[in-house]
This record gives C-alpha cells, structure tokens and sequence, in this order.
C-alpha cells in the first residue's frame, strides 16, 4: 500500500451525475489540506449512462425549471443554459440531455477553479473492492491500486441485465447489450425488447428512410407525454400514506386519478401530486406488496410517472404514423442467427428479420448486477435494499451493514431505489448529492456523531437533549400550545451556544411582542455562531431572522420569505411567514394561497401542513376540501390548532352554528387548557352564539373567557374589543360594554402606532367602541403618511369611517365604508374577522335610513349562510326605515 494522504481522502465510486454532484459540493466544502478522488472507467464526467448521448435529439424529460443541480437554487440550470447554450432559453422548454451531461461537468471544473477548495483527482479506472480499515477505507482498484480514505461515496449505477436474452442471441455480437456504449447497425431492420424511454430515444436516432423499428414488450405501452401548459399538481386525498395495504392503495390512486381527471382534464396533475408523497407511500408498504406493486404496478407507474418532452413525442409519432416503427406486444420465444441477419421469434408466432437486437429493458435493480455491490455483500459491506432493490441506507444516505455507523461510508442515486422507490431523478439526486457531502464533510473536520434533526430532517447543531428541548418546543409551536418560548429558553439552557434555539427565540418574542428580550436573543445567537460550525439552514435562518428584526417591515418580510423559499421544510419560519391565529404573517390573500400551495412539495401528507392548507381553502371557500383536510389533521393530531381554526371558520361560514358551537365548545374543554391564542377560540364560539342571536351566551362567555382577566396583549384587541363591537352594531349587545376595560389593557402601541394593517383595523374598531372619535381621526393622519399602500389606502379611510360612525355622521360614514368594505382583503386576517367592518356599514346604513341598501347587503350575507341574528336584522329594517325601529341602536340618526 502507497503513502498518499489516505487520512485527508475521499473517494466518490461513480463519476455519472451523482457522483459529480458530491465531488463537486465537496470540492467546495472541503479545504485544500483535503483530496477528493472520483474514480470511474468511463471516459467522460458528469454523464454517466443518462447524460452519455451525443444526439441532440435527446431531450431531457423534465423542463429546464426542473433540472438545477443546487437544492437551494432552483433556476441554476436555466442560467447556464443561457448562459452557454441558447440566451433564449425559457423554462418549460427541454434541453438536450448532452447539454445537461454538460453542464453537470461544468460545475465540477469550476470548483476546482477556486483557491483554498479541495484537490480533485479523476481517476479513470473501476473500483473492484472496498474494505474497512481503522477508522477509515481502503479502496481496490482493478489495477491491483490500493487506496487509503477517510470517506467512500458510492454512486454506481446499474448496466442493463440481458439475463432475458436466448442462449443463442446472448453469444451473438448482433446483440447490442448496453445501446448507449455499443453503436447501433447503419443498415437493416432492428428489434428493440422493451418499450419505455431508453426504446424512444433509440429509435428516434435508429430511424432510416428504409428501415423498420420493431418494438417489443409485454405490455406494449409507451411512456406518456408531456403537455404545455402544465396543469398544477393536485394533492392526493389527505391520509393516503396511511392507507393499508396495496390494493387499498390502489383504490385510493385510481379515485384520486379519476378526481383530477374530472376537476382539470389531465391525468398528469394526478400523477405530479403523488410526487411529494411517494416514498411515504413505498415505505409504508409490506415487503410482500412492494415486491408485487415490482411485478403488477410498476410498468403502469412509470409510464406515467415518466413522460417524454413534448418535441419528442412528436418525433416518435411521426416515425409511427409513417410506418418506419412497429409495435409487438409480446416476448422473444426464440433467434436463430443467420448469417446476415438474426431470425427472432416472438411467442404470438411472428417472426421478423433483423439486423440487431437492441436491449432497451433498462437497469438491472439488483446487487447481484453488478461486480462490486456483489463483493461488497460478500463482505458484510452492504445487503440488499428493500424488495431486493438497490442497497439498503439509512434515512440520509448511510449504508447499513457491517461498519460502524460512524464511519462515513454513504451512497447516492439508483443504489438507494430500496427505500426510496423514487431515486432516480435530479430532484432526489442532487437532495441527495447535497446531504451526503455535507455528512462526508462534517467527518472529515472531526465530527463523527450524527447531528440530531427537527421533526422535518433538519440539521440542529446542539446536543441530543437540547434539540429534544428545541423539538418539544418546535411541536408546541405547531400545535398552537402555550410553553413554546419555555421549551426554547430550556434548550438554550442545555446547550449556550444552540445558535438554532436563540435566533427563534428573537424571532418569537418580535412577532409576538410578548417580551422585550429579543434583542438578548439575538445578540446571544450572533455570539454563539462564530463559535459554532453551522449547517446551511441554521445559517439562513439567522441571516433572514437578523433582517427581519432589525430592517423595516418590507425588508424584512422579503428576508424571511426567501429563507422559506430555500428551505420550505422549516416549519417555524413558514409559521411566522402565513398568517395564523398566533402570527399576523407576512403575506395575504392570494399570496398566502400561494406560497402555502408551494409547500405541498415539501410536506406532503403531513398533519401540520394539512392544517395549514385548510385555513386555505376555507378562505377560497372550498368548503368540503378545506373540512377533509382539518379532519384528517385532527385524526393524527388532535391538538392540532391550525386544524381546529379551519375547521371553526368551516361551520361559521356554511352556517353550521350549532353543530360548530358544540364541536368547538368541547374542543375548547379538552384541549383549550393548553392552546396559546385560546382567547380566539373562544372568540369563534361567541360568533357561534351571537349568530344564533343567543345574546345572554355571548355575555357570559365574554365574561368566562374573553374579558381582560383572563386575555392580555393583543388578543385583547383582536378578539374582545372585536367582539364588544359587533355586539353592538349588531344591536345584540347595546347597552353596559365592558370597554373601557379592554382599552387598559390593550398594548398601547396598536392603538398608537400599529403594526400592521391587520393590527391597525382592530385597533380602530376598538376606538370606535370606546367613541373615541379623536384617536380615530389621529390614526387616520397616520396611516394616510404611511408608505405603505395598505395604511394609506385601506386602514386610512376605514379610521375615518369609524369616526363618521363615533360622530352620528352616518350618511358620510356609509359612503367612506361602502369604499372600505369592496378594498378589505390586503388587511389580512379571514374574512369572518373583517367582518365587522361589514356589520358597521349595515348599521351605518340602516341608521341613516338607507334601509334597502342595508337589507341587500344582508340579503347577499344569508344567501351564502343561515343566521338567526342576520334574519332579525333583516326583518327589522324591512319592517321599518325608522333606525330606531330597525332594532339596532337607539341613536340619532338626524345626520
């Protein structure tokens, strides 16, 4: 064995695409002390045997938009390629799959290029053994080279298997085992076995004017294609991954294929859905059904799963519709080798003639297929992945076999197929690429345990029981439970320098404004991480938290949006970042559909987010989805609170008063004791009452459960003051308001110098309860100063509005909040809350003896739901155009 720097090395077994993405993270990663061999007998890099085709005809199948190497920058791939092939480039085109081999190459050289980043040997030649050795690997060579190294990366992928191959045609050089390393005949007739993508491409670059391509396979099925424009993915039913059993889990596919077919017109939508869920969906399986899902489903999955690029499909039918191609659905019964052609035999009976057998029946999945893996296994090295399939890893890349956990031995791409089912792809293989070279990294610096994670997989850099302390915090958090900052400042207190635990502190306590130490928190969190070797997102989630606490609103919201965009699986940023009983977020409306609707990806079949995307479609008033979805998030999780809100709001707004007011009232029993924000709960099931005109109910619940003895801080505006407020220009509760009292207690900054638009609009219904008229006028100065549109064009004129209200001007009143009521959306919040703001125009109304204008409007409002207490309104001001008779408030209304 050789001195070569063996404790400083690492070595990457496969130079195709995935192998090239880890040498090239790790080139970056690692200082030049370090050397990073990438070793494979082929002659390119990059390419491997998806990227190795030189036709440009070979199109990738997946759009530009699709295919960046880099996790964290999604339109990388789009850049370089206009960068170095067409400037006009778009992303819903598809580049060739040469140009993409090409630009994988690319990254590596360019790594390499910078001063201080690893050395990187490329070694062509085939790695034939690899043992364990101390605390490190040595690497065989088929040369007799012995390698010593500190790391070994596998990322090999399997050759076509050719084990279907009659013994006749098996010894014939007219069989064209690999088709991507062996050239296809220029003249006669050829037979391809098997009919998926590899069967398209080849038979686009076989074509001749007078040559015929048969294609044979047992299903006689081609992959499907894409079409432009795409239709969104549509999520699978909520609980899918829990679904029992193969053949339930079919009926549920097949019904949510049918679903989307009848909602969108493409089956694609359907099929792009089950993406985020799929390795939930293989590893909830049996052995026994994954094995058969192998022999039964899978031919039918991936000709759905993967499609070919729309210029290529049209490539293909032309060769079809011409008759230059073919199709048998069969299989090979027997060849006879003639001398100038091969004479093969298919069990229906035909028998055609041709120059060449192509074998375009793709990889074969086991370790038996390949050299090394078989070695490896003799070893102890590796075993087989699940359903025979690959080789078994952990969760984040490791190898499971005989080697102690803690050495870094790790694998990418194909090799995990086992356990993951989708590994193939570049969305998986540069997650993959990315995680792996970062563990390989964190060992070669020293670090041999395993960092802990968060209940999404991602990295905390503390101590196993700080990061439980993080994580109880984290799911409290998530489940809308008081102790959250509790849990943090105890994680802080195991670990000083958790940088994770003090930036979320920070950021909690601004968003909250519950205490004034954030500023400690996030000095604290600074000091810790230049002592602290942080994983990338911890890194982010400082920047974006540092910014957001200590630039203006829009600044900051724009920090903390990027940082969810990166890292859409940090759930404590995206709770800040989407409006929610606890936060008043950084997005609205549309943009909150949005952004919450891009996570799907992420999350999948995920409790939390479920919750989190039935607060959406409720506020799009997709009413059934949006109770499917909090139902089946109460299932797993019945503390869920984001759950519940949706839920709440669903009943409110289909007028399910009392069923809503019986569910949320024993919800709020068993599970309100331990729900932050519980004060809006309970402002729910008040409305509940207040629309079933149960004005003694909605007494004694304020009392109970929402007086300033019992809420503090913003709730007190929000959900008291609110309520106080509708009372009484519902007429429902006229007389003894509690008011004063929940101004005292009301932070003095919301009624001063709010926050935010949303902050903003309550904190002016809490001054025109308590007749104000002057802060009111104040608040309207302010905001109308504002830069931001939202408090000069919404906030501004409702302050004025409820002046006009406070004053007994009602006729002015009505016009300003008629403008008001149509502009609302931007001031975020649901619309059961901006509600109020309706209520007051239809009290305007009715008191200026605009009686019918008062009535459309609840007219409009019970068309959409029942409610006792609008169907009194109603019948009062049809009754009678005397204010004081419409049984609102016994004010003048002379103005």
């Amino acid at each position: 064995m050789g001195t070569n720097e063996g404790d400083c090395r690492v070595v990457v077994v496969g130079a195709g695409a995935g192998g090239t993405l880890v040498a090239t993270h790790l080139v970056t990663a690692l200082s030049s002390r370090f050397r990073v061999e990438l070793v494979d007998p082929a002659p390119s890099t990059g390419r491997g045997q998806a990227y190795s085709t030189t036709d440009d005809r070979h199109l990738l199948n997946v759009p530009a938009s699709g295919m960046s190497a880099f996790p964290r920058d999604p339109e990388h791939f789009l850049r370089w390629l206009r960068n170095h092939h067409d400037p006009g480039f778009q992303p819903h085109d598809f580049a060739p799959r040469a140009v993409f081999g090409r630009y994988v190459e690319s990254l590596l050289t360019t790594a390499t290029e910078f001063p201080g980043n690893a050395r990187l040997v490329r070694r062509r030649a085939e790695v034939v053994d690899v043992a364990g050795s101390g605390d490190g690997f040595v690497v065989e060579l088929a040369d007799g080279e012995r390698i010593e190294a500190r790391a070994v990366v596998l990322a090999t992928s399997s050759r076509p298997g050719t084990q279907w191959a009659p013994a006749e045609l098996a010894a014939d050089p007219r069989l064209i085992a690999d088709p991507w390393t062996q050239g296809i005949p220029e003249v006669g007739d050829v037979l391809m076995l098997g009919s998926g993508l590899t069967m398209v491409d080849l038979a686009i670059s076989a074509d001749r004017p007078d040559r015929t391509v048969h294609v044979v396979s047992r299903n006689d099925v081609v992959p499907g294609r894409h079409v432009l424009p795409t239709t969104p993915p549509v999520p699978p039913p909520p609980g899918i991954t829990r679904t029992q059993g193969l053949d339930a889990l079919r009926s549920a596919l097949a019904a949510h294929v049918e679903h989307t077919v009848d909602s969108t017109g493409d089956w694609r939508a359907a099929i792009d859905g089950i993406r985020p869920v799929t390795a939930q969906l293989w590893r909830g399986m049996s052995e026994a059904d994954k094995r058969r899902f192998i022999a039964e489903d899978a031919r039918t999955w991936d000709v759905h799963r993967h499609r070919m690029a729309p210029a290529t499909a049209r490539r293909f039918d032309a060769i079809a519709d011409e008759g230059r191609l073919r199709r048998h659905r069969g299989t090979l019964a027997g060849v006879r080798a003639g001398e100038h052609a091969l004479h093969v035999s298919l069990d229906d009976g035909t028998t055609l003639r041709v120059a060449a057998v192509v074998n375009c029946t793709g990889p074969v999945g086991s370790i038996a297929a390949d050299p090394l893996l078989t070695r490896l296994a003799q070893t102890g090295l590796v075993r087989p992945g699940p359903a025979g399939l690959g080789i078994d890893t952990t969760d984040d890349g490791r190898i499971v076999g005989t080697l102690p956990a803690g050495l870094p031995f790790l694998a990418v791409g194909s090799l995990r197929r086992g356990n993951l089912w989708e590994s193939t792809a570049m969305p998986e293989i540069r997650e993959q690429a990315y995680d792996v070279a970062r563990i390989v990294s964190r060992s070669m610096h020293g670090e041999s345990r395993q960092r802990p994670v968060d209940p999404y997989g991602l990295t905390l850099s503390t101590s196993s029981t700080a990061a439980e302390r993080y994580n109880g915090a984290l799911g409290r958090l998530l489940r809308l439970q008081d102790g959250v900052e509790e849990g943090l400042l105890q994680a802080v207190a195991e670990d000083e320098g958790f940088v994770q635990a003090h930036a979320a502190l920070a950021l909690l306590g601004h968003e909250w404004g519950t205490n004034d130490h954030w500023h400690a928190s996030l000095r604290a969190a600074h000091r810790a991480a230049a002592e602290r070797h942080l994983d990338d997102r911890e890194s982010s989630f400082l920047d974006a938290v540092t910014t957001r606490l200590r630039s203006d609103e829009p600044t900051g919201a724009a920090a903390l949006l990027r940082h969810v965009r990166l890292f859409p699986r940090d759930a404590l940023a995206v709770s800040v970042a989407v409006p929610t009983v606890a936060f008043g977020g950084l997005t609205s409306g549309s943009q909150t559909a949005a952004l919450v609707e891009s996570l799907g990806r992420s999350y999948g079949d995920d409790w939390w987010y479920a919750g989190q995307l039935a607060f959406v479609r409720q506020d799009q008033e997709r009413w059934a989805e949006a109770e499917e979805l909090a139902s089946f998030a109460l299932s797993v999780e019945p503390a869920s609170g984001h759950a519940v809100h949706a839920r709440a709001h669903v009943f409110y707004e289909t007028g399910e008063h009392a069923a809503g007011l019986a569910w949320l009232d024993e919800w709020i029993r068993t599970r309100g004791p331990e729900a932050n924000h519980r004060s809006h709960f309970s402002w729910h099931a008040a409305l509940h009452e207040l629309m079933q005109d149960d004005v003694e109910a909605v007494r004694r619940r304020y009392h109970r459960e929402l007086s300033p003895s019992v809420v503090s801080g913003s709730r007190v505006v929000v959900d008291s003051g609110a309520l106080l407020w509708r009372g009484r220009v519902t007429g429902a509760w006229t007389d003894d308001l509690p008011v004063a009292e929940v101004r005292a207690q009301a932070p003095t900054e919301w009624l001063t110098a709010p926050p935010t638009a949303f902050a903003a609009m309550h904190s002016a219904v809490l001054l025109a309860a308590d007749g104000d008229a002057a802060a009111l006028t104040g608040l309207a100065d302010q905001a109308a100063r504002s830069q931001d549109p939202v408090f000069r064009d919404v906030v501004s004129p409702l302050c004025t509005g409820l002046a006009s209200v406070v004053e007994e001007r009602w006729n002015a009143a009505s016009a300003t909040l008629s403008r008001v009521v149509a502009t609302m959306a931007p001031l975020g919040g649901s619309k059961a809350q901006r509600e109020v703001v309706e209520d007051t125009l239809v009290h305007a109304l009715a008191m200026a003896g605009r009686t019918t204008e008062a009535a459309d409007l609840l007219d409009a409002r019970l068309s959409r739901r029942t409610s006792a207490l609008d169907a009194r309104r109603r019948a009062a001001v049809s009754a009678a155009p005397d204010p004081e008779r419409a049984g609102l408030t016994p004010a003048d209304s002379g103005r």
